[in-house]
C-alpha cells in the first residue's frame, strides 16, 4: 500500500457524512420533545497500524482489505436505554441513503469477556471525483453502560494483549454483568427519567427565551 491517505480518504468522508447525518437525527428528536434514542455519536477511521495487525492477524491480503475487513470506518451509537437500541436500527434498516448488510447481536449473545454492544455493518455510498464508490461501516450501538465498560476493557486489553490474569478477566465479567444490571434497571425507571429531562429541557428553553 503506497498512499494509505489516498486509499482511507473514502473511509474518513464516509464517517464524516454519516456522523452529520445521525446528530441531525439526534436534533430532529430534540426539536419535536420526543425521546431522542441517541446520546451521541462517534466515529473514526482504523489507524494504519492496527489495519495491518488486523490485516496480519486474519492474513488478509493488503489488496484485500476493502472486501474482508468491515470495520475499516467505525461509527459508535450511545444510548440511554437498551430499548433505545432497537429504535436507531430501526432507523438505520429504513433509511434509503445506506444499506445494512450484516448484523450482529453482541447484547443477547453477550461474548465470553462480557462484552455488550449491537454491530450493523453498512454498505454506504460516497461520492467521489472518480464516482460512486460504496464503502464499508462497522455502527457500534451501545448503551453508555455498556460503552464504559468496553471501553476500560479495550485499554486493559491493549495493555494485557489480549492475555488478562485470571484475577482481571474475572473482574470484567463481573463488572460486565453489573453494567447489565445497571441497563435494567434503568429501563425500569425509563419513563420516570424521560420525563424529568422533558421538564429539564422546558425549564431550559423557558429561561433562555
Amino acid at each position: 500500500m503506497n498512499d494509505w491517505d489516498i486509499f482511507l480518504a473514502p473511509y474518513k468522508q464516509a464517517v464524516d457524512e454519516l456522523k452529520i447525518k445521525l446528530k441531525g437525527i439526534r436534533e430532529q428528536y430534540k426539536r419535536s420533545s420526543k425521546h431522542t434514542p441517541i446520546e451521541f455519536v462517534t466515529g473514526r477511521v482504523k489507524p494504519v497500524p492496527s489495519i495491518l495487525d488486523k490485516a496480519k492477524r486474519k492474513n488478509v491480503p493488503l489488496d484485500s482489505l476493502e472486501d474482508e475487513i468491515q470495520d475499516l470506518a467505525g461509527i459508535r451509537i450511545m444510548c440511554q436505554f437498551v430499548e433505545d437500541i432497537n429504535t436507531v436500527l430501526e432507523l438505520l434498516r429504513t433509511r434509503r441513503d445506506l444499506e445494512v448488510i450484516e448484523e450482529r447481536d453482541y447484547i443477547t449473545n453477550k461474548k465470553p469477556s462480557g462484552y455488550r454492544s449491537y454491530h450493523v455493518v453498512l454498505r454506504y455510498p460516497v461520492q467521489t471525483i472518480d464516482g460512486e464508490k460504496h464503502i464499508h461501516v462497522e455502527v457500534q450501538i451501545r448503551t453508555l453502560a455498556m460503552n464504559f465498560w468496553a471501553t476500560i476493557e479495550h485499554s486493559l486489553n491493549y495493555k494485557y494483549s489480549g492475555e488478562f490474569p485470571k484475577d482481571i478477566e474475572l473482574r470484567l465479567q463481573r463488572a460486565a454483568e453489573a453494567a447489565f444490571r445497571l441497563d435494567e434497571e434503568m429501563s425500569q425507571i425509563r419513563g420516570e427519567v424521560q420525563e424529568a429531562q422533558r421538564m429539564f429541557n422546558r425549564k431550559y428553553e423557558e429561561n433562555n427565551d
